[in-house]
C-alpha cells in the first residue's frame, strides 16, 4: 500500500509560455465589503450570528436540517441563494449553466468580505491556477501562495435528480458560512473560499429522477461534457479550481457514506490527493454524531467507509475533479430511507467537518497542490506511469500497471480526422497542452493502440502531438491510455474509456523523447480549406460522427448535398457554401474541400420513428441517448411510434422512413403477428428499421428479420464495458468512411452468431488479431460472432446493433454507424430477401429467447472459490431466490438478475449483499456491479 501521506520532494521546472484558459462565466451579484479594514474578532460563541442574513426559516418558512419535514424546491434554491446574496458582503451568486429545460443552475461564492471582491477573487482564482503549472511558478512563489491565498473548496450536490438531501445540506452550509461569527466560521472564510452549487440537476430535481432531461445519468458524463449541465460545471471548475470537492449523493438505506474509497483507485490519481481524502474521512468520523460508525449491533444512521464507492472510472464527480483538478475529490452518500431531517443533518456534518478539515490544513493542501503538478510534469518528462495500489486494508494489487513508458501519443489525421480534431479540442478544455505536426517526424518505437507495436513510424504533417511532458500528465493518461490497467476487479461502471478506442481514431504512443515541429493548438480546425469555382462544389468525408452532425444540419436547412457511395464522401454546392456553413464546419473540425461538379447519391433528410411501446424506457437509456443525439445534435424530428400504432398500421408509423427501436426488456416489443407483417412490409417497401442491443435484436428476430439468434453466454464470461477489436465489411453502406479494422463497445452486451442471410457488417476476428482492453473473462466466446448486421428485406433493410452505439452519446465510432444507417441509399429490392417467410429467418425467430438478465445495463455478478459456494448462496438468499449459480474451473459465479438496468448505487441489496460476504469473510474473487 502508498504510503499517502509521505509527501513527494519538490521538483523545479523551466517557465513555461503557454498560458492557461480562464473560465469565462460571470458572477451575476454581489455585494462588495466597503473596506479593506481587518476582520473583527471572532466570538467564542459558536451560536453567534449576524442578524441582517436571513435564516433558512426566514425566507422558506421551516428549517434545514433537524426539524425539517420537506425537502426545497429548485425555486426555493434559487430564492434562498438571492436573499443570501443580497444581505452578506461574504457571498456572491452567480449561474454557472442552464439545464435542458432551461433551468438555471446556480452557484454562491463564500468567504470572507475581502476575498469575495471581484479583483481579489480573480487574484486567487490566478494564483491557485499558476500552482497547476510549476513551469512558469518557482517554488518560492508558490510557498508565498500556499502562505497567504485560501484555497478553494467546492461543495456540490444532487447531480442525481432524486438524490436531493446534500442540496439542502448546502443551503445550510452557506446560511452558516454567511451569518456565524464564531471562530470556527472565521477560519472557514479567511482559509477558504467555498463554491456552492446546491443542485447539478435541476430536471431531475423536479422529476425526482436520477438522470436528467435526456435520461443521461450525469455522474458519468464528466469527461465527455455531453450534457449542457456538465459542460458549464467544468468551465466554473477551470474558473476556480478545487483542492477539495464535495459531490453529495444519496443512496439505498439508513447509513452514510463518506471515504476512505473502495478499491480501485485509479493508478494516475496522486498519493496527496487520497492522502487528503483518508484524512477528512477521519475528520468526518469525529464530526459525523448520530450513531457513529457502523457494526454488527449499529445499522442505522450510521457511517461506514471503504465499501462500494470506488474512484476508478474518469466519468464521476470525485475521480475527474480528482485526477483532472488535482483536488480531493469525495463522494458522499446519505441513505435516502432516513427521515429528510436527518438527511440533511447528517450532509451537512459532513461537508462543516470537510470545511473545517480544508480550513485546518489549507497551508499544507496548497504546497501539496503544487508539488502534485511538479511531480506530474516529472513523470511525463520521464516517461513514468503511476504504479496500481490499492487503500482496502484487506485487499492487494492483483493486476499491476505494466512496465511500460509513456512520453508521447500522436493522434494520426489519415482518418476520421473531424473526430480526431473534437477530441483535441475536449483535451485541450481540460488544459491539455495539443500541437499541430507541422513537418514529419520519425517515431522508433512506437504502440499502435489495439495492441501493436512498430518502428521507424512516420508521423506525417497535420498529425496531433500530444507531450506527456505537461502538468496534466495525469489526465492525459487517464482518459487517453490504451487501457486503464484495473489493480482490483471490482467494477461499479465500465473497465475501459479510452477516448481514441471510443471514438475509432488512429492513435500511437511512444517512450522516445521525440520533439517533432509543432505548433500549439489554439482553436480548432476546419471548414473551407481553398476557394471552389462557382459551378463547383466542397467535399468532405463522412466517416466521423462530427461529420455526421455536419451532414444532418445542412440537409435540416435544406442544403442539397450527395454522397460518393465508392469513398463515402459528400458533395455540397459551392453556392450552398455560406459564411454560416463555413463556420459550421470549422466548429465540428470538418474541412471543406474545393471540387468539382457534384455527383452521387442525393442525401435525404430521414423522417425517423423513435420506438417508445413495450419494455422501453424513455427516461433513461438509448431512448434518452437518441433523443439527444438525433434529435438535439442532429436536429432530427422524431416521431413517437408506440406498439399499437405498428400492431394497426397507423400513419405514426407507417409515415416514417426510418424505425429506430432502442434497448430495453422485451423480446417483441409487444408486436402481435399482425404487427409483425406490418413491419416485414413496411421495410419491404424501402424502410430502414434500426435496432439496438437487447431489444432492437429481439424485436426484429421474432419478426422475422433475420437469421442471428444468440449465444449463450458461459457461466465465468464477464466483458464490463471494454473495447474490442472488429473486422469491418464494407459491402454494406453502413460500413462507409470506416477502416477495415475498428473497436467496439461491449457491455456484456448480446453475442449474436453470423447472419447467414445479410451482411455481417461488423464481426469479432476468429485468430490472432482478436484482441481486447479493459477487464474481460473469456472473451473467446466472442469470435467469430456479429456485433452489426445489415438485413435486407424487399427494398429496405434491418440494420441491428448487438451493442449500444449510441452509449452515452461519447461513442463516437457507433455514432458515425448510426449516421450511415439513417442515411443508407435507396435500392432496387432484393428478390432473395422478400418480405415473406425466410427459412433461416423463421427458424431463428422460433429459438428460445435468452434471458435478459441486464436489462439496459448489466446483471450483478460475484465470483468465488468453488468451495465458498455453499455459504455464498445461503447469504445471496437472504436477498434474493432469483441468483443463477454455476461453477468452472475452481470457480463459482452468482449472477443475480437485473431486469430493471439498475447502477449499483441505485440497486436495493448490491451494496448489502456484497459487504454481507465481506463481513463472512467471503473471499471475493471478483465482483460486477
Amino acid at each position: 500500500m502508498r504510503p499517502f501521506r509521505t509527501v513527494p520532494a519538490r521538483r523545479l521546472a523551466g517557465a513555461a509560455t503557454i498560458a492557461l484558459l480562464l473560465g469565462t462565466v460571470p458572477l451575476l451579484s454581489g455585494t462588495p465589503a466597503a473596506s479593506a479594514a481587518p476582520p473583527a474578532r471572532c466570538s467564542d460563541d459558536p451560536t453567534a450570528r449576524l442578524g441582517s442574513v436571513p435564516t433558512p426559516e426566514n425566507v422558506l418558512g421551516f428549517p434545514l436540517g433537524a426539524g425539517q419535514e420537506r425537502v426545497v424546491t429548485n425555486d426555493e434554491v434559487r430564492a434562498y441563494l438571492g436573499a443570501v446574496d443580497r444581505a452578506s458582503n461574504r457571498v456572491v451568486t452567480g449561474v454557472m449553466t442552464t439545464s435542458v429545460l432551461g433551468q438555471p443552475l446556480p452557484y454562491a461564492v463564500v468567504s470572507n468580505e475581502r476575498h469575495v471582491r471581484p479583483a481579489a477573487l480573480r487574484e486567487i482564482a490566478d494564483d491557485v491556477r499558476d500552482l497547476r503549472d510549476p513551469r512558469r511558478t518557482s517554488a518560492r512563489t508558490a510557498a508565498r501562495t500556499a502562505k497567504d491565498s485560501p484555497a478553494i473548496v467546492w461543495v456540490t450536490a444532487n447531480v442525481h435528480g432524486g438524490e436531493k438531501s446534500g442540496a439542502d445540506a448546502a443551503l445550510k452550509t452557506l446560511y452558516e458560512l454567511a451569518a456565524g461569527l464564531s471562530c470556527a466560521v472565521a477560519q472557514r472564510n479567511d482559509n477558504l473560499v467555498t463554491i456552492i452549487v446546491p443542485t447539478q440537476n435541476p430536471d431531475g430535481r423536479d422529476a425526482t429522477r436520477r438522470q436528467n432531461e435526456f435520461g443521461f445519468d450525469l455522474n458519468r458524463d464528466w469527461f465527455a461534457r455531453t450534457q449542457q449541465e456538465t459542460d458549464g460545471k467544468l468551465e466554473l471548475l477551470r474558473r476556480y479550481p478545487p483542492q477539495v470537492f464535495i459531490d453529495a449523493h444519496e443512496m439505498g438505506g439508513r447509513q452514510y457514506f463518506f471515504p476512505p474509497n473502495a478499491d480501485p483507485i485509479h493508478h494516475e490519481i496522486a498519493g496527496e490527493a487520497v492522502d487528503w481524502i483518508n484524512r477528512i474521512g477521519e475528520a468526518n468520523k469525529a464530526g459525523f454524531g448520530f450513531n457513529g460508525a457502523c457494526d454488527e449491533t449499529v445499522t442505522t444512521e450510521c457511517y461506514f467507509n471503504y465499501d462500494t464507492y470506488d474512484m476508478f472510472f474518469m466519468g464521476y464527480g470525485d475521480t475527474v475533479p480528482t485526477t483532472g483538478f488535482g483536488a480531493a475529490g469525495m463522494t458522499y452518500e446519505k441513505g435516502s430511507a432516513s427521515t429528510v431531517g436527518d438527511r440533511v443533518q447528517q450532509q451537512f456534518h459532513t461537508q462543516w467537518s470537510t470545511l473545517g478539515w480544508a480550513a485546518a490544513n489549507k497551508r499544507e493542501v496548497l504546497d501539496g497542490y503544487f508539488d502534485i503538478w511538479t511531480d506530474a510534469l516529472a513523470q511525463g518528462r520521464a516517461g513514468t506511469l503511476e504504479p496500481n495500489e490499492v487503500v482496502q486494508p484487506t485487499n492487494e494489487v492483483q493486476f499491476p500497471v505494466p512496465d511500460l513508458s509513456i512520453r508521447s501519443y500522436f493522434l494520426l489525421p489519415d482518418r476520421q480526422l473531424a473526430d480526431v480534431r473534437q477530441l483535441v479540442e475536449r483535451l485541450r478544455r481540460m488544459d491539455v497542452e495539443v500541437y499541430e505536426v507541422q513537418k514529419a517526424t520519425r517515431v522508433p518505437t512506437a504502440r499502435v493502440f489495439g495492441g501493436r507495436s512498430a518502428t521507424n513510424v512516420t508521423v506525417p504533417k497535420g498529425a496531433y502531438w500530444i507531450p506527456m511532458d505537461q502538468p496534466q500528465k495525469h489526465w492525459i493518461q487517464a482518459i487517453m491510455g490504451e487501457d486503464p490497467y484495473v489493480p482490483f476487479p471490482y467494477f461499479y461502471d465500465v473497465s475501459s474509456w479510452s477516448n481514441p478506442l471510443l471514438m475509432g481514431v488512429n492513435t500511437i504512443y511512444t517512450p522516445d523523447a521525440v520533439r517533432p515541429r509543432a505548433e500549439l493548438v489554439r482553436k480548432v480546425s476546419g471548414g473551407r480549406v481553398g476557394a471552389a469555382r462557382p459551378w463547383g462544389s466542397y467535399t468532405y468525408p463522412l466517416d466521423s460522427a462530427a461529420a455526421a452532425e455536419l451532414t444532418f444540419t445542412l440537409l435540416g436547412r435544406g442544403v442539397p448535398l450527395v454522397r460518393d457511395l465508392a469513398t463515402g464522401g459528400v458533395a455540397i454546392p459551392a453556392a450552398k457554401v455560406s459564411r454560416t456553413v463555413d463556420g459550421l464546419a470549422a466548429s465540428l473540425g470538418v474541412a471543406l474541400t474545393p471540387g468539382g461538379q457534384p455527383a452521387g447519391t442525393r442525401l435525404d433528410l430521414p423522417d425517423v420513428g423513435l420506438f417508445q411501446g413495450t419494455g422501453i424506457s424513455t427516461t433513461s437509456g438509448s431512448h434518452g441517448e437518441a433523443r439527444y443525439v438525433l434529435g438535439k445534435r442532429w436536429g432530427l424530428d422524431l416521431t413517437p411510434v408506440t406498439t399499437a400504432d405498428i400492431n394497426d398500421n397507423t400513419e405514426a408509423f407507417t409515415g416514417r422512413t426510418v424505425l429506430l427501436v432502442p434497448d430495453g426488456s422485451s423480446a417483441t416489443g409487444g408486436l402481435t403477428a399482425a404487427g409483425q407483417a406490418n413491419l416485414r412490409d413496411w421495410i419491404g417497401q424501402g424502410h430502414t428499421y434500426l435496432g439496438l442491443r437487447n431489444e432492437g435484436t429481439r424485436v426484429a428476430r421474432a419478426a422475422g428479420l433475420t437469421s442471428t439468434t444468440e449465444k449463450t453466454k458461459p457461466a465465468d464470461y464477464l466483458v464490463i464495458g471494454s473495447h474490442l477489436r472488429v473486422n469491418v465489411d464494407h459491402n454494406s453502406p453502413v460500413a462507409l468512411g470506416r477502416p477495415a479494422e475498428d473497436f467496439e463497445f461491449n457491455n456484456s452486451d448480446p453475442i449474436l452468431t453470423p447472419s447467414t442471410t445479410g451482411t455481417n457488417v461488423l464481426s469479432y476476428p476468429t485468430g490472432d488479431t482478436f484482441w481486447a482492453n479493459g477487464y474481460t473473462v473469456g472473451a473467446d466466446t466472442l469470435k467469430g460472432t456479429a456485433a452489426v448486421v445489415d438485413e435486407p428485406t424487399g427494398a429496405g433493410r434491418a440494420v441491428l446493433f448487438a451493442f449500444n452505439p449510441l452509449f452515452r452519446a461519447y461513442n463516437e465510432s457507433g455514432l458515425h454507424l448510426v449516421a450511415n444507417a439513417l442515411l443508407y441509399p435507396p435500392g432496387a429490392p432484393d428478390a432473395r430477401r422478400a418480405p415473406g417467410a425466410d427459412a433461416a429467418r423463421a427458424s431463428a425467430a422460433a429459438a428460445p429467447v435468452t434471458a435478459d438478465l441486464g436489462g439496459g445495463w448489466r446483471p450483478i455478478t460475484i465470483q468465488v472459490a468453488a468451495s465458498d459456494l455453499n455459504r455464498t448462496r445461503a447469504i445471496v438468499e437472504r436477498f434474493t431466490s432469483a441468483a443463477q449459480t454455476s461453477v468452472k474451473g475452481g470457480s463459482a459465479y452468482v449472477v443475480i438478475p437485473n431486469p430493471q438496468g439498475l447502477q449499483a448505487d441505485e440497486h436495493p441489496f448490491a451494496r448489502d449483499l456484497v459487504r454481507a460476504l465481506r463481513d463472512a469473510r467471503v473471499p471475493l474473487r471478483s465482483v460486477v456491479a
